[in-house]
């Protein structure tokens, strides 16, 4: 009897069986599966993995091995001639340390361009240079109006009006609001001048007002006049005419020009300019038209193509805004060519400049103040500050008050161009902040419009020349209507690449102030009738803030926030669970909770747009400083002892004094000291000079190189910059 046979007897008896000659069945590699209980793996975790630090390490190496040739070079040259051989090593510390001079410095320095834009100047130089360049951030292109004409365009400072477009009486053609503060103002300046026993005339302002409502101007002929302005000339041709002025002689256009010019200045209140543009793309190329005719006619580089051969030492402001920042990095890439590219913060640059390792930087603009303290040359992010008032803000409320006391020039306006240089001189002869100075003053100006004789007008001021720039420590005194206005209409806010949520710099010290603001800014919106955000706040008294609205702020602090996926509950019944309650991990609801908090940040943001930071200037002050220092008295006396004020702002006489006075009262058990910039430095050009020495730094690996920005974008910066970008 036959047995059964097995299966692989009979697939063999068939020919049906597999014969394993040991080849494999693919040359694909198998790649086995990943042990997902330890999983782990190496990528972007070595520094030979990042193209920035590889090409970093590429270039010592090389650099390295060009001085080993250089060395053994100069070591077969020398047993050649037998000739005692100098130290290459020696040789190399001289050289270091030349370059650490004047002369080869300035060689360095003569191939990097350091550019400051501002709101309303634009300092732009070589870092070789002892001081800059200073360009009016504006540009002119044909119009069919200018910006004074502009059917839509009231008079600055704005005024009041009756129906039928009368003219009211000055006491109240700045409303009601303005008319009240400054009469508290002036009562309030008068109890402190007899506190002080300080003289006070009783009639000084009747006397005022009764000189300047009786006088009027005299005409000077042009022949008789020896300071004429040299206008922009412009071809009588209109085709023949340049489409685009920039500088100083885009303020000198005559304002009936044929044909018309209208100016445009691209950044305002430390924002792009969005109210006036149109496009995104139109902005940033005003800017960069600017920047380029500023480098070709200031700088003497007209050829385009040689400024691959140069570096770029951009400075911006301490709270930035990332598509600015991204913009201007694609910019001076793609448009303008250079070499390399690197961007320091302003309040770093002042310390650079200035040569102090911790401070507090106060720089004054002339439409923005920015507060921040630096320890060890390094900027600390929650006590940065962005108050959005300065120097311009100091004018105009000087001209309002100046026009409150009959002024004898009733029709200036501060859009139109001669106006404007006008009343930054006023402001430069009359105002400072010294009281014991205050008293019935006679002055005068001469008023020179293109085409016209000129007129010579004589006026008298008193209290209004210490007033104006108090509008520092009671900002509400300032006109802050149009400053939100076309906020967020062109530029989008950044957003992160993952969750989606709003990435812009916030600090600690901006968000408490907001949180100040936030109640004013809630009454405003309850008002339908409400142009613009006020001002008026009591920022000693801190009201209890509505759930919803600036309580949110507190989310955008630099603290990482824990993970939004609960831990799983244990298992087992020996821990009791409370009834209704489960973490997001075990009911799979971990992407909606990560989205709430992606929701969450960008109302906060939302909100933030709304809040205008306007707030008195000495509790700013203190405010970044309790931030900066985190409560370490250590920190606080280093800070309130090293007080730097600088910017076109601060160049008020007697303004550090009457400052410091404030802050002692504040702060009466510290030791305060406001210095100002060493070496007799001009106060305006101190962030660039601080950009200039880092320019000629040797050692620090900010640089972005072209071939790194062609293959990461903007994605360098988070390799290159000094800060947590």
């Amino acid at each position: 009897m036959v047995g059964k046979k097995s299966g692989k007897a009979l697939l063999r008896e068939e020919g049906l069986a597999r014969t394993d000659n040991n080849l494999p069945l693919t040359s694909w590699p198998i790649v086995a599966p990943i042990n997902q209980k330890n999983y782990y793996t190496e990528y972007l975790k070595r520094d030979d993995q990042i193209l920035v630090y590889r090409n970093a390490n590429e270039e010592n190496r090389n650099r390295m091995m060009r001085e080993a040739k250089d060395k053994d070079r100069a070591l077969a040259a020398a047993s050649r001639n037998e000739v005692p051989m100098a130290d290459p090593d020696a040789e190399m510390a001289d050289g270091n340390a030349a370059e650490d001079g004047s002369g080869a410095a300035a060689g360095q320095g003569s191939k990097v361009i350091i550019i400051h834009p501002g709101s309303q100047n634009l300092r732009i130089g070589l870092a070789s240079d002892a001081l800059p360049k200073t360009v009016p951030m504006v540009i002119a292109r044909k119009a069919k109006f200018n910006e004074s004409e502009l059917a839509s365009a009231d008079p600055k400072p704005k005024r009041v009006r009756k129906e039928g477009n009368q003219h009211m009486d000055p006491e109240q053609q700045f409303g009601e609001e303005f008319a009240t503060q400054f009469t508290a103002m002036t009562a309030e300046m008068k109890t402190s001048m007899r506190s002080q026993k300080f003289r006070v005339l009783p009639n000084s302002k009747e006397l005022v007002v009764n000189y300047n409502r009786r006088h009027t101007y005299d005409t000077v002929s042009e022949h008789n006049d020896s300071f004429q302005i040299n206008w922009t000339d412009i071809p009588p041709n209109p085709k023949e005419a340049p489409e685009v002025i920039t500088g100083h002689e885009a303020l000198r256009i005559p304002d009936d020009s044929r044909p018309r010019y209208k100016l445009s200045w691209p950044i305002q209140h430390g924002w792009c300019n969005e109210e006036v543009y149109t496009s995104k793309t139109l902005l940033y190329e005003d800017i960069s038209v600017i920047i380029e005719d500023a480098i070709k006619n200031q700088l003497g580089l007209k050829r385009k193509k040689d400024w691959t051969q140069y570096g770029c030492v951009f400075i911006i402001p301490d709270l930035y805004e990332r598509s600015y920042v991204t913009s201007i990095l694609e910019m001076l890439f793609r448009e303008f060519s250079f070499g390399r590219v690197c961007f320091i913060q302003e309040s770093v640059a002042a310390t650079f400049g200035a040569g102090y390792s911790t401070a507090c930087i106060v720089d004054m603009g002339a439409q923005k103040t920015s507060i921040c303290c630096v320890d060890e040359g390094m900027c600390l992010e929650n006590s940065r500050v962005n108050l959005k008032y300065g120097g311009a803000d100091v004018t105009d409320t000087f001209i309002r008050m100046m026009l409150f006391d009959q002024f004898p020039y009733a029709d200036i306006n501060l859009k139109r161009r001669y106006d404007f240089l006008l009343a930054e001189e006023l402001k430069q002869l009359c105002c400072h902040m010294i009281e014991g100075d205050i008293g019935v003053h006679q002055h005068e100006f001469h008023l020179r419009v293109a085409g016209q004789d000129t007129r010579k007008y004589t006026f008298k001021v008193y209290d209004e020349v210490i007033l104006a720039p108090m509008g520092y420590f009671k900002p509400s005194i300032f006109d802050n209507s149009e400053k939100l206005r076309g906020r967020r209409k062109i530029i989008e806010r950044s957003y992160d690449l993952y969750d989606k949520s709003p990435n812009d710099p916030v600090s600690s010290a901006q968000t408490a102030i907001c949180r100040e603001i936030a109640p004013s800014l809630v009454r405003n919106d309850a008002a339908p009738d409400t142009d613009g955000i006020s001002g008026n706040f009591v920022a000693s008294t801190p009201s209890k803030q509505p759930p919803g609205l600036a309580s949110r702020l507190n989310d955008l602090d630099n603290t990482p926030r824990s993970s939004v996926a609960g831990s799983p509950a244990p298992e087992g019944n020996g821990t009791p669970q409370p009834a209704g309650t489960t973490t997001p991990a075990v009911n799979g609801t971990a992407a909606a909770a990560a989205n709430a908090v992606a929701a969450e940040k960008l109302l906060s943001a939302e909100e933030r747009d709304r809040i205008l930071p306007v707030y008195p200037l000495d509790q700013a002050i203190l405010m970044a400083i309790s931030n900066g220092s985190r409560d370490d008295e250590r920190k606080t006396r280093d800070f309130l002892g090293g007080i730097m004020v600088i910017g076109g702002g601060s160049q008020l006489t007697g303004f550090r004094a009457y400052l410091e006075a404030r802050l002692r009262e504040l702060r009466p058990r510290f030791d305060i000291m406001i210095g100002t910039p060493p070496r007799e430095l001009d106060a305006q050009v101190v962030v660039w000079k601080g950009g200039s020495v880092f320019g000629k730094l040797k050692g620090h690996d900010s640089w972005i190189q072209p071939l790194e920005y062609d293959r990461l974008g903007s994605r360098s910066l988070a390799y290159k910059c000094m800060w947590a970008w």
